[in-house]
């Protein structure tokens, strides 16, 4: 349950991307496949404009919770890794929110899931994957107020604090901190590792795979999301 509660808590209220994947499934609409999906931020925002969507993600806690949610909607989840799926149906669009593709900590990895979106890709269709390929400039500014909630009587907030840059992987740290209903404080520090990784890196990993580079589009950054880039992806002829 608290799996899912930091899900929604860190990451369900991020909405700065979804007017992308929205224009990128209307002009793809026959098939949506995303992966990470998490508990449906995403796949339940675009199944309630009428696409199809195929929900994919490892942790079977945040599915089932998908699931939950999903109720009569198109949408269908598939308990599986990225680097080693394999489904009978090909995709229209493959989508890939939220930094996924970092998540990775080798390339190896990166490679891996790379040759299961193409052989998931349909003729004619596209993978996006959004990623962060340069951290703004640090601002000397109040750090941004928590994200809040409260399940049956307890409280749960995240803050954000730092983000930090490295050679290899960007740290992003936040302070969780938890409210019981007679009022017990109990906090602790979450780190979130994110490998480092360009444009240029992603077309280049892509290629043996017969992924080429369509193009790049920018989400902008939010009080708690710095921008980042969505990598387009298609197969060549």
């Amino acid at each position: 349950m608290s799996e899912v509660i930091w899900h929604d808590v860190e990451c369900g209220a991020y909405e700065a991307d979804l007017p992308l994947w929205e224009e990128l499934a209307a002009e793809r609409p026959e098939s949506i496949l995303e992966l990470g999906c998490g508990t449906g931020r995403v796949a339940l925002h675009l199944a309630r404009r009428g696409h199809t969507v195929t929900a994919l993600d490892r942790n079977s806690t945040l599915l089932a919770a998908l699931d939950e949610r999903a109720g009569e909607l198109p949408v269908t989840t598939v308990n599986a890794d990225a680097r080693s799926f394999a489904l009978v149906d090909r995709f229209s669009l493959i989508l890939a929110p939220m930094q996924f593709l970092q998540t990775f900590s080798a390339r190896l990895e990166r490679k891996e899931c790379l040759s299961c979106i193409a052989a998931h890709l349909a003729p004619g269709g596209l993978a996006a994957l959004a990623i962060i390929d340069e951290l703004p400039e640090a601002k000397h500014v109040s750090p941004p107020l928590p994200d809040t909630r409260e399940v049956d009587g307890w409280v749960y907030s995240s803050q954000p604090l730092e983000t930090i840059p490295g050679l290899l992987a960007i740290r992003a740290l936040r302070l969780r901190q938890t409210v019981s209903p007679t009022g017990e404080l109990s906090e602790e520090i979450d780190e979130v590792q994110l490998r480092q990784l360009s444009v240029a890196k992603v077309e280049d990993e892509a290629e043996p795979f017969m992924l080429g580079g369509a193009g790049v589009r920018s989400i902008a950054e939010s009080e708690h999301y710095v921008d980042s880039t969505v990598v387009l992806l298609e197969m060549k002829s």
